[in-house]
């Protein structure tokens, strides 16, 4: 099949331009915003120029409907707050280019998708998360965001009359094409990654409750300063993790909130996320305890209080073999010798669909390994010739 790679890049361009920001080729297209929604419509059209049926579902999960039995390919069109141009939106267009290569050449039905709320604005890649019932819809309308807004509110901004949820019975597998977002592909010069399993994710937040007081009057030996406790926590989890994790583990300490913030105020409160992510679940399970002995212990020491919110995450993923290697093969036709078997350590779509039916992910190199920032990019070409792979892999 001839590849249209002039019209792959151009809707790749042009999707970009809604909710374009920042330098370079920055996007903010957050779940539910103004900008969301116009991608989505857009991308609907987009379908049904295609030849396929455009389907909306109760939460905003968009659908490019093949009308028979096929397989399922895209990712999302949302985006981080201040993210980039790839991120989600490549997997959608190769699925949206890959529909419309096949039809014009009568090849196999393709139908194609873009997940909601992927990049967590009210959890855990929303939305296909409700599509495999790993979240409840119910659960999840009570789900509020940072600026206090509720998620069942804001799903009703897509569409005025949703349809049903998709019954995932018609389709054969799932394949997610996506920016690696780290710098393993790029740095070898590698042109495409095979996913073989994506990490596991454990969040949650921390609280330390220490004793609000004046600034200027309390000496430094009596204070009991809740930030100063999450200063001392961080510094002993690096401490203790270091026989216990591999170079592939990773952990973050984010969403830092202080009470009551003000200058001359010592710190009652401090909460703050802390997540970890691992490609083994005892690890995962050993970090956990750490994290909980190590903030009692400091908040002991001190005199303080810890309180700890509900654990969210996902386990391990291993992606489908078979799909694997269908995806090996034209690899290795495509690009011999540029091409790898890698781990993905960030959360996709694809993990929740793989409870459904079988699914697999292919990278392409992030430049520098840059993601989730305005100067996320990829070398043209190398978007091209990830989509040739899928092609190859499931068009000929």
């Amino acid at each position: 099949m001839n590849m249209n790679s002039k019209r792959f890049l151009s809707d790749l361009h042009e999707l970009r331009t809604i909710g374009a920001a920042g330098v370079g080729k920055g996007v903010i297209r957050p779940a539910y915003s103004k900008a969301d929604i116009t991608a989505r419509h857009w991308l609907a059209d987009k379908f049904a120029q295609a030849g396929l049926t455009p389907h909306y579902d109760p939460v905003g999960n968009l659908f490019g409907l093949a009308q028979e039995s096929s397989i399922l390919i895209g990712s999302h069109s949302d985006t981080q707050p201040q993210g980039g141009w790839l991120d989600g939106a490549l997997g959608v267009i190769c699925g949206l280019e890959l529909a419309r290569l096949s039809r014009e050449n009568n090849g196999p039905a393709i139908s194609v998708v873009s997940f909601q709320d992927e990049e967590g604005r009210f959890g855990v890649t929303t939305g296909s998360a409700i599509w495999a019932d790993i979240l409840s819809l119910k659960e999840a309308d009570n789900l509020i965001d940072k600026d206090g807004f509720q998620f069942s509110n804001e799903r009703k901004k897509i569409a005025k009359n949703p349809l049903e949820f998709v019954n995932p019975n018609r389709f054969t597998g799932f394949i997610e094409c996506h920016i690696e977002q780290g710098p393993w592909l790029y740095e070898a010069k590698h042109t495409v990654g095979i996913v073989t399993d994506i990490v596991g994710i454990r969040d949650m937040r921390i609280t330390f409750n220490g004793q609000q007081n004046h600034a200027g009057t309390t000496p430094m030996h009596r204070r009991i300063d809740a930030y100063q406790l999450m200063l001392s926590f961080s510094q002993l989890i690096n401490d203790r993790f270091r026989n216990v994790v591999t170079p592939s583990t990773v952990w973050t300490t984010g969403h830092v909130k202080i009470e009551p913030d003000a200058h001359s105020i010592v710190p009652g409160k401090c909460t703050f996320s802390m997540q970890w992510r691992d490609g083994h679940d005892q690890r995962l399970d050993k970090m956990e305890n750490i994290i909980r002995s190590t903030a009692l212990e400091v908040a002991d020491r001190d005199g303080a209080s810890v309180d700890f919110s509900k654990m969210h995450g996902l386990k391990p993923v291993q992606m489908d073999q078979s799909l694997q290697d269908i995806l090996r093969n034209a690899a290795e036709n495509a690009c011999p010798n540029r091409w790898r078997n890698i781990q993905s350590g960030a959360l996709h779509d694809a993990a929740n669909v793989a409870k459904l039916m079988p699914a697999a992910m292919l990278f392409v190199p992030s430049i520098e390994g840059i993601s989730h920032d305005f100067s996320e990019d990829t070398n043209e070409q190398d978007l091209i010739d990830g989509l040739t792979v899928l092609a190859k892999a499931f068009l000929n």
